[in-house]
């Protein structure tokens, strides 16, 4: 099974040691990307809720820079320590509760290992854990917990803290400090020197009128920044001297200050001083400090990164990044840092000249903006050959990402405007169509009155000038319809033709007119043009749809279907009269059938024969999309599943989260051939995809005739299955592992000493020994050729593994 559009931004990543590879948190795995060329090279797999934390071991010794572990923090109350280069997991800890953020400051501050023995190692959680008060139900609340990563439990002793909510954990640069933000507070706890499972803390608070978004420690001294909703950045230094120093004669000299010796300093904080700066607009996310710790580097709403010089104040900026930033992260090498954006893409930068090198794009996230036009769709589609699918974007965009790949192919500029947090949205991309050879895509856009003056529809054209689908503009047309808004776009299969079907109650075709010569010039006249104008009785056009030959057209005139001839702009027949709107058409196969959806109080999914102009079979259902096979008779609709289904009270345990199903049928029997359910439907998206020989090789039962099936949630995440395997919904595929070859891979054990092996080819009549699985499997795995055993790390752990006796640990 292939899923992707996992969000790249909802945790902050971490580069290796060696900088050439960054760890990202995506959904329940965590990716690694190569910084050289910006691709996914390997994932790991193993938790089962979204990672939140991801912490790289670092390299003690020069001679050490290719230590490849890390440890993962993830909301299923695991934290898991991996070899991502193997890949390979080495150990799991469950802790029972949802972490939501996690630091370890022995890897910072404090050696493995003292005089021959070795050290404890501890983590410092933010977990989830349920708050009970009598005589009310429980409820969640944040915790901060000590956890002891080498004895695999939860240290003694009560929480550090106890909040409303779980957050992020912050943590200094030297792992002396960490802290949170608490509504207008910041709380701030020094490690002990030598960590033990019940060791006392010392600890201070930072007040402030606004609400704290992030904070930052100094990497040298003891300096605190922290960013507030108002877009201020207010700066302690000398932050905790009374409570952290344990020198007598600095503390009987320090603090006889009254407050006019520590100016902006509110009531009896533990600082000498703090600065307010004040350039952003908005609430502050991003805080952090460089190596030398002579600028502090910010960021927020407006998308623009900001450099402030410590000593002076002073500001470089860079600008027009293009959406609000989330996270920056610094890496070994001084020349190399990221930012992470909300628009689910990681910049990499050349520092300090604050240069994006490249970015790693993952799919656009859904806009944070209600739908400022109700009558229209998401306006994602997808394209059927190229296993592309196009989103609409907050920036007034269209991207085109591969679903094969999970990764972004190109994006084209709609309305050209840059990014501005402040202000209003004002125009929003409703509608996006691309004719069936991906060749040409239709957009509307609307931009909204002010002040109920200067509304505007439009409608563009675009053709497509390479593989990359680098589209540009052909043709605008400004209110196509009249200021009436468009309710949908439908290209002709085989010829320049396609429709807009208007609420306004007319539909129009458009053509493309073709290039003239005039003696010796070539007239540019390549543009669209309006080919024809219908209407029926002035009712509202709905939808709109061709036959596979183009031979027909259907359009949804409120509740009936009215059939054309698109040629001739002639009616030809009326069918239906359903109770509600029809919302979506479409033909089944060569045209024999049309499937229509409409919804409201009484929604209704009905298939039409086109031989009998009747209906031919219905089901009451609220029905999100429609898709049909393009060479086959099966269709497949995604549905709702009403809140008081019986199917649904009788497996609530067991399907928390379901709330709509897929279901595929043949469009000549009304019951279901399989039937999927699926989270979060409501606003999803569904497709038949064709495949390509290549991946019909690497996938396993794909039929060329029928291909894959993709649904995308309301989220953007998407699955491609095979719906027509033998096992139905239990077929499962591979992904396309195409991302080895996109870097030079390094050598490792065997293959840095003697190269890699070559491939033996099995002779076609050699008869295959089925494995036998026996109680002692350290028995075998030593058994074989010395050139198919696995690597010797792997034998030796699987060889203790199995000579260990498991035992039951009780977590605390």
């Amino acid at each position: 099974m292939i899923t992707g559009g996992k969000s790249f931004v909802s945790s902050p990543p971490a580069f290796s040691n060696d900088a050439k590879r960054m760890l990202v948190c995506t959904g329940n795995t965590l990716s690694i990307f190569s910084t050289s060329t910006g691709l996914q090279i390997s994932e790991l797999e193993g938790h089962g809720a979204p990672v939140t934390s991801v912490i790289v071991v670092p390299a003690s010794t020069p001679a050490s820079k290719v230590l490849c572990h890390c440890w993962t923090a993830s909301l299923d109350g695991k934290i898991r320590f991996w070899d991502f280069m193997a890949p390979e997991l080495i150990r799991t800890i469950d802790i029972g509760f949802p972490i939501h953020s996690m630091v370890i400051p022995s890897l910072l501050s404090q050696p493995t290992e003292r005089k021959g023995k070795s050290l404890d190692l501890f983590a410092y959680i933010y977990i989830e854990a349920e708050r009970q008060k009598e005589g009310q139900p429980n409820s969640s609340s944040g915790q901060i917990r000590k956890c002891n990563l080498t004895k695999s439990r939860l240290a003694g002793g009560v929480s550090l803290a106890e909040t409303h909510k779980p957050g992020c954990i912050t943590i200094s640069p030297s792992g002396e400090y960490i802290g949170i933000c608490e509504t207008r507070r910041l709380r701030i706890w020094e490690i002990p020197t030598k960590d033990s499972d019940n060791a006392i803390y010392k600890k201070i608070r930072l007040h402030h009128t606004k609400t704290f978004t992030t904070l930052a420690f100094h990497p040298t001294e003891r300096v605190v920044a922290a960013g507030d909703v108002t877009g201020r950045i207010l700066l302690w230094r000398g932050v905790g001297h009374r409570t952290f120093s344990t020198s007598d004669k600095f503390i009987s000299g320090g603090f006889s200050k009254d407050a006019e010796e520590r100016p902006g300093v509110r009531g009896n904080d533990d600082a000498d001083s703090c600065t307010t700066w004040h350039w952003h607009s908005a609430e502050v996310n991003v805080l952090f400090f460089s190596s030398d710790g002579a600028y502090l580097f910010s960021g927020g709403r407006e998308g623009v990164f900001v450099v402030w010089q410590l000593d002076t104040g002073k500001k470089k900026f860079l600008p027009r990044i293009g959406s609000p930033l989330l996270y920056f992260t610094n890496s070994s090498d001084p020349s190399l840092s990221s930012i992470s954006c909300a628009n689910n893409r990681i910049h990499l930068l050349r520092m300090p000249s604050m240069e994006i090198l490249r970015s790693i794009s993952g799919i656009k996230l859904p806009s944070s903006v209600s739908d400022i036009y109700e009558e229209s769709g998401s306006g994602v589609v997808f394209d059927h050959t190229a296993g592309l699918v196009a989103i609409p974007t907050d920036n007034y965009s269209v991207q085109f990402y591969s679903l094969f790949n999970d990764r972004e192919i190109s994006e084209v500029q709609i309305c050209e405007r840059n990014h501005q947090p402040g202000d209003e949205v004002m125009v929003k991309v409703n509608l996006v169509a691309l004719s069936r050879d991906g060749s040409t895509m239709g957009t509307v856009e609307t931009r909204l009155p002010e002040e109920k003056i200067g509304g505007l529809v439009s409608l563009k054209f675009w053709a497509c000038g390479s593989q990359n689908k680098d589209f540009s503009l052909s043709t605008v047309i400004y209110e196509p319809h009249r200021g009436a808004s468009v309710s949908s776009i439908a290209f002709h299969p085989t010829c320049n033709m396609a429709i807009t079907s208007s609420y306004g109650g007319d539909f129009k075709i458009w053509v493309r007119m073709h290039d003239t010569h005039l003696k010796d010039q070539m007239l540019q006249s390549s543009g669209w043009r309006c080919h024809a104008v219908g209407s029926y009785k002035k009712r509202p056009m709905t939808a709109a749809a061709f036959s596979a030959d183009g031979s027909v057209l259907a359009v949804a005139a409120e509740n009936v279907v009215t059939l054309w001839d698109p040629d001739q702009n002639i009616l030809v027949a009326v069918i239906g009269d359903t109770l509600e709107p029809i919302s979506t058409l479409s033909f089944v196969g060569k045209s024999t059938f049309l499937v229509s959806a409409s919804r409201g109080s009484n929604p209704q999914l009905t298939v039409w024969s086109m031989s009998k102009l009747s209906i031919s079979w219905s089901y009451k259902l609220h029905v999100e999309d429609i898709t049909c096979s393009l060479d086959g008779s099966t269709f497949a609709v995604l549905a709702l599943l009403p809140e008081t289904s019986e199917c649904v009270e009788s497996t609530e345990a067991t399907l928390q989260g379901v709330d709509g199903a897929i279901l595929l049928f043949n469009v000549e029997n009304p019951f279901p051939l399989a039937t999927w359910f699926a989270s979060k439907a409501q606003g999803g998206r569904l497709s038949f995809l064709q495949t390509s020989p290549k991946l019909e090789d690497e996938v396993a039962d794909v039929k060329p005739a029928h291909g894959l099936l993709a649904y995308m949630n309301r989220n953007y995440e998407y699955v491609l299955f095979n719906s027509y395997g033998e096992q139905g919904h239990n077929q499962s595929v591979t992904r396309q592992q195409n991302s080895s070859n996109l870097e030079e891979k390094e050598k490792i054990g065997y293959a840095s000493i003697y190269g890699e092996l070559a491939e033996l080819s099995e002779e076609k009549n050699q008869t295959r020994i089925p494995y036998i699985q026996y109680e002692k499997n350290w028995e075998t795995i030593f058994s074989g050729p010395s050139h198919k055993l696995a690597p010797l790390t792997k034998l030796c752990l699987d060889f203790l593994d199995s000579s260990l006796e498991r035992r039951a640990v009780t977590v605390e």
